[in-house]
């Protein structure tokens, strides 16, 4: 996966009890404030997955809000992301195995999708571990390690996270 670090603004909501004078007490609460809320969020379209804050570059005057009190801080922050591309290889493990196809996990991708159909040479083997099964005896079962090509992948808006299409055709792609 591509790696990126990307800078980027943000509204960090602080509660009037995390307030304090001592300024350092107020960025601590900032900081834990803005790296939950970039764990909650997981990623977007736009930047891929979220993995880490590299730096806090600027907090902005805080804006207190009428209603609730709690106050509004614009902030810049530096984010290591990782974004997926099409025609990439990637590494991933054997999830799940269906009669029509593989899934996968790779790092935070947990919703990839190898079909039967992208895995020439390869039959599925039913019983109480299902499987797929090379001619050259070669196995792709649960928790296989696999090398595979991103094929297509599409952004779900609603679970926040990446859909990938995979296969195996290509050179040096398989069961590692």
């Amino acid at each position: 996966m591509v790696f990126l670090e990307v800078e980027m603004p943000w509204n960090v909501l602080i509660s009037p009890d995390q307030l304090s004078p001592k300024g350092l007490l107020l960025q601590k609460a900032i900081i834990v404030r803005l790296l939950e809320d970039i764990a909650n969020r997981k990623a977007s379209k736009e930047h891929g997955y979220y993995i880490a804050v590299t730096a806090l570059n600027s907090i902005d005057e805080g804006k207190v809000r009428e209603l609730t009190g709690d106050v509004l801080f614009p902030v810049s922050f530096n984010c290591l992301t990782q974004k997926p591309t099409k025609g990439e290889i990637l590494v991933g493990s054997v999830d799940k195995i269906l009669k029509h196809g593989i899934f996968l996990k790779s790092g935070p991708i947990d919703s990839i999708f190898l079909s039967e159909k992208m895995m020439r040479d390869y039959k599925y083997v039913a019983g109480e571990n299902p499987m797929f099964l090379s001619e050259k005896h070669s196995k792709l079962e649960k928790d296989t390690v696999v090398r595979f090509k991103v094929l297509g992948l599409k952004w779900l808006e609603a679970d926040r996270q990446f859909q990938l299409l995979a296969t195996l055709a290509g050179d040096f792609l398989g069961p590692i």
